[in-house]
């Protein structure tokens, strides 16, 4: 019979899959795998002997039409990522969408997933939450989620590379000001798994010195529960009094903000717009 298995595969303990996944792999007729090598070294050692294809980012959109081929044959498929729940930061989607317009049926097999794995040992608040993936590296896309995190009352959850860890955990730093708190999950379920929890400040002198390896999730707290809103009143009323302090000294807009973000811990977005009230409220003093 026709159908579509979602199957989520262990992030990084192979013991992790389901008995109801290893079923599924063991009874479809294919498995379109992320990475065929990886994924064989999972079906290998639960003896699983199904035909694997491959299906990545860059063969996707070829892949429909044999898909949904095979489908309307009345197989049964299943779709895999390299490691936890397939789409989420991984290719398949379009399989997925097409496949649902065609009529198929399609069923999940939930599992792991280094997205709830994270969230719920962080310590941070669960619910709602924000899911960012990989964001872009550059450019207005990366820009506009940084500023979304920043201001949003609820966790943000971020994919990253090692490597440009510490990228990340400045700008969010600049962004949402060095004291919000802040959560790295490295190498979930592995023998290496360890947690930073602390804040953005910390996290950054922190992964300076200490480059991480391995899968990295970053988790933001939101807004609300960062110290600097207990009392937002108050903590706007000191922004307000050193942002026009800094103006009278001459500095820029942009630069006064950043400053703000850094003594007070305030997003960089609602620092700055405090700054241009104030000078405008001075221009119009001067003007009248």
């Amino acid at each position: 019979m026709a159908r579509l298995y979602i199957v989520s595969t262990p992030i990084g303990n192979l013991a992790d899959l389901t008995y109801r996944a290893v079923q599924v792999l063991g009874e479809v007729d294919r498995i379109l795998a992320e990475d065929t090598r990886r994924t064989a070294i999972l079906i290998r050692h639960y003896g699983i002997a199904t035909p694997l294809v491959s299906l990545h980012a860059f063969n996707e959109a070829a892949r429909v039409k044999r898909v949904l081929g095979w489908l309307a044959a009345g197989e049964a498929l299943a779709l895999v990522s390299d490691a936890g729940t397939p789409l989420l930061s991984d290719p398949g989607a379009r399989i997925v969408q097409q496949a649902v317009e065609a009529g198929h049926t399609i069923i999940p097999v939930p599992g792991a997933s280094a997205l709830l794995a994270a969230l719920v040992a962080s310590g941070l608040e669960p619910e709602p939450f924000t899911f960012y993936g990989f964001l872009p590296r550059r450019g207005r896309g990366r820009a506009a989620a940084l500023a979304a995190a920043a201001s949003s009352l609820h966790t943000a959850v971020f994919y990253e590379a090692p490597g440009r860890i510490v990228e990340l955990l400045q700008e969010l730093a600049e962004q949402c000001g060095p004291a919000r708190r802040v959560v790295v999950a490295r190498e979930l379920t592995k023998v290496h798994e360890t947690f930073f929890r602390g804040t953005l400040e910390a996290a950054v002198a922190y992964y300076g010195r200490e480059a991480p390896r391995g899968e990295v999730v970053v988790l933001v707290a939101g807004r609300a529960g960062a110290a600097e809103t207990t009392d937002r009143g108050a903590a706007e009323a000191a922004v307000a009094a050193a942002a026009r302090a800094l103006l009278r000294e001459g500095k820029r807009p942009s630069a006064i903000a950043r400053e703000l973000g850094r003594r007070f811990a305030v997003p960089r977005n609602r620092a700055y717009e405090i700054v241009l009230a104030i000078a405008g409220d001075e221009d119009r003093g001067k003007a009248s």
